[in-house]
């Protein structure tokens, strides 16, 4: 839309991309080989009608909007190939099909990139220098964290447990609450270390060939240290109600002990050698369960099976816990009563029922996870078929039946074209229908 404004040209300006002059070279050569126009038809006359050409005077103004909603303005022209930007009150918009779509390059909020959507994350600004590039360390980092929140969480659980004497805390509530502290910890730790969090199950994945012996020690090393530092968090947070419940003396017998917050105790019923099944048969059955959960051939979603632990964990817990606590873990056992040791509670915690006890929770669930683990494997994982010998097998059987239809198909009579046809007409003959 062109007017012969006078209005100032201002310090907007820019150039028109295409040359105005070739408009009527190129109308001309558009209907230069139609018929003449009739003046009788209106639609004849439009179509030889050239374009209106650019006037001539000096200075033309092209309204314009920059965006909608915002107010218009003028392009003030003083000639074709040069042109200066003037804004009027004159009030004018393009319509919406004459708006063009590039008129930038910057993408549409939407679009955003990556890069653009991260500006504001501090978290993926400061990843690049806090990640570990040492594999080894990272999945040390992993089983010391995620070992001292199970410990922590579970054995807070204990606390409340014991210090309300099973007030606050039923016994279901407890196998509860250890599964669910355990679940937390493998959902972190398992996209980094495989969240072992028990020398039992780093010692049957030794032994299945899984892992090497560095790795091994580096994972119990660090189970740990975390555990440690867990059972340290549990004294920390409960420290006032502990003191409360004993009157500041660590006792580990009697009926204000709280030596069993941090580390198991048998039974008074309970002797060694049943002490030393229990340990055995609660690990075998935590190692089996952890063995077929982990089996790829199962086809458990990886997001799915922190949740299948932790109800194998309450599971237990609901189970076999009367006979000692079911401690099936060595890290969760000998590290917190380590720390027991250093915080008060005598040497007892180890000389409990004259040496008879402390190594039990720390040998025998090593054996059980390597027993259940083997079972496993010698009763149900060897015989799971996998998925490459399955696939193989329905193409086999989809063959032989292409091959029982191709042979039946060679046995049919071969028909030519004008067999068919006459085998047709006969048909419709006996039919009663001879107009086919």
């Amino acid at each position: 839309m062109l007017s012969d404004s006078s209005s100032d040209s201002s310090d907007r300006s820019f150039k028109f991309p295409f040359d105005t002059n070739d408009a009527l070279s190129i109308h001309e050569l558009a209907v230069k080989d139609l018929p003449q126009p009739d003046a009788a038809n209106p639609f004849s006359v439009a179509m030889h009608s050239p374009p209106a050409p650019f006037p001539s005077f000096s200075r033309q103004t092209v309204y314009c909007c920059s965006s909608p909603g915002s107010p218009p303005f003028a392009v003030d022209r003083k000639s074709v190939d040069n042109s200066a930007v003037a804004v009027t009150d004159t009030p004018f918009e393009f319509a919406p099909s004459q708006k063009s779509s590039q008129h930038t390059n910057r993408p549409p909020p939407i679009l955003k990139s990556k890069e653009e959507k991260m500006t504001g994350n501090l978290v993926e600004k400061l990843r690049p220098k806090f990640v570990v590039e040492n594999e080894l360390i990272r999945a040390f980092i992993a089983e010391l964290f995620c070992t001292a929140f199970l410990v922590f969480g579970g054995e807070c659980v204990n606390a409340q447990y014991v210090l309300s004497q099973g007030k606050n805390n039923e016994w279901i509530g407890v196998s509860v609450g250890w599964g669910i502290a355990l679940m937390l910890a493998v959902l972190m730790g398992s996209k980094i270390s495989g969240a072992h969090l028990n020398p039992a199950v780093s010692f049957f994945q030794l032994t299945q060939g899984k892992m090497n012996v560095i790795r091994f020690l580096v994972y119990v090393v660090a189970q740990n240290i975390g555990a440690f530092i867990g059972a340290f968090g549990v004294f920390c947070v409960y420290f006032d109600a502990i003191n409360a419940f004993e009157g500041g003396n660590r006792t580990v017998t009697g009926h204000t002990a709280t030596a069993s917050i941090f580390a198991t105790y048998p039974g008074p019923f309970l002797g060694t050698f049943n002490a030393i099944v229990d340990q055995i048969a609660g690990t075998l059955v935590l190692c089996l369960g952890v063995a077929a959960i982990t089996d790829s051939r199962n086809e458990i979603p990886s997001f799915l099976q922190p949740v299948w632990i932790a109800g194998l964990l309450s599971f237990l817990g609901m189970s076999m816990a009367l006979n000692a606590g079911y401690a099936i873990n060595p890290a969760r056992d000998f590290a917190p009563r380590l720390f027991s040791l250093c915080v008060g509670y005598g040497w007892e915690v180890f000389s409990y029922r004259n040496y008879k006890w402390f190594w039990i929770p720390i040998i025998c669930p090593m054996i059980g996870g390597v027993l259940g683990a083997w079972i496993y494997e010698f009763f149900i994982g060897y015989h799971i078929p996998d998925e490459a010998l399955l696939e193989a097998e329905k193409e086999k059987q989809l063959q032989d039946v292409l091959d029982e239809v191709a042979d039946i198909e060679n046995q049919l009579p071969e028909y030519t074209d004008k067999k068919q046809l006459s085998d047709i007409a006969s048909i419709h003959q006996e039919t009663g229908f001879r107009d086919i």
